[in-house]
């Protein structure tokens, strides 16, 4: 099976697409398999770029267990500049339908491979996220319970769900402890994405990130476009951030406090021809 590997800022991802992503009989298997660092090829997740009705392409999002997502800014941007240097879509601006609805992607430099994508307007109450409690609540700097700790957060859906923590010192949060313990806490019926923000300055963050169904990961574009929301409702910065990621820095937009605008790059690593059943 030929596949392309892409890296958004260290969130990697197989992307595979034409007849070869039509005729994936099982792609949540195939994820288990192909994501998996020491026999597989190695990723954050699969994506399928699959034909649309509705947008230029769609584009189907496996994590690494297994489990299918809504919506990877990350991979929207590795999914536009792949769609655009294969000639397989022959625009700058190209359509992707998603579970979280259709996302637009404007490749704004295609050398250095930058892509500004329109995220769409966050969904801030309970209801939308979802998230335990009176539907049309929103849930900003409300206190949870885990791991014997009280921990303070907002919670922002970006077509997925995120839990926006700020704290003293992102370095130091155990990630690998609270990450899994707050990503299947009983407040959210479809587990969440958990991020640990330090507000840096009023223009700047530092945020790590635990991926709901992949764990630890270098950068999360939906995550950095919620940490960017929770931070003006909470007042710690204006509507246009600069979010620092393991894997390098993302600008997030929220102009007028509608759409929201993510811009950062996407790399081609590799090509290669996966040998392993799909």
């Amino acid at each position: 099976m030929q596949f392309t590997k892409y890296t958004g800022l260290g969130n990697d991802f197989v992307i595979v697409d034409g007849k070869t992503a039509r005729n994936v009989q099982d792609p949540f298997a195939l994820s288990r398999k192909i994501c998996d660092r020491h026999f597989g090829v190695g990723a954050d997740g699969l994506v399928l770029l699959l034909p649309s009705q509705t947008a230029d392409m769609r584009m189907q999002i496996i994590n690494s267990d297994g489990s299918e997502a809504e919506m990877c800014g990350n991979a929207t941007r590795c999914v536009a500049l792949h769609l655009y240097r294969r000639g397989i879509v022959r625009k700058k601006q190209i359509s992707l339908e998603t579970l979280a609805g259709i996302i637009h992607t404007d490749i704004i430099d295609e050398i250095n491979g930058m892509v500004r994508v329109d995220m769409g307007v966050p969904r801030l109450t309970r209801g939308e996220i979802p998230m335990t409690g009176i539907s049309s609540d929103q849930a900003v700097n409300v206190a949870l319970r885990a791991c014997g700790t009280e921990f303070c957060g907002t919670a922002v859906s970006m077509g997925n769900p995120h839990f926006v923590i700020f704290v003293e010192n992102a370095e130091k949060a155990p990630l690998e402890v609270w990450g899994p313990a707050l990503e299947t806490h009983d407040a959210f019926p479809r587990k969440t994405n958990v991020e640990f923000v330090q507000a840096l300055n009023g223009h700047t963050v530092r945020m790590r990130v635990w991926e709901r169904g992949a764990g630890i990961t270098k950068a999360c574009g939906t995550g950095a476009c919620a940490t960017a929301v929770a931070c003006v409702l909470n007042h710690k910065t204006g509507n246009t951030v600069t979010v620092k990621l393991d894997g390098g820095d993302l600008t997030i937009e929220w102009p007028a406090g509608k759409n929201i605008f993510m811009t950062g790059p996407a790399t081609e690593v590799f090509t290669g021809d996966y040998k392993g059943e799909v």
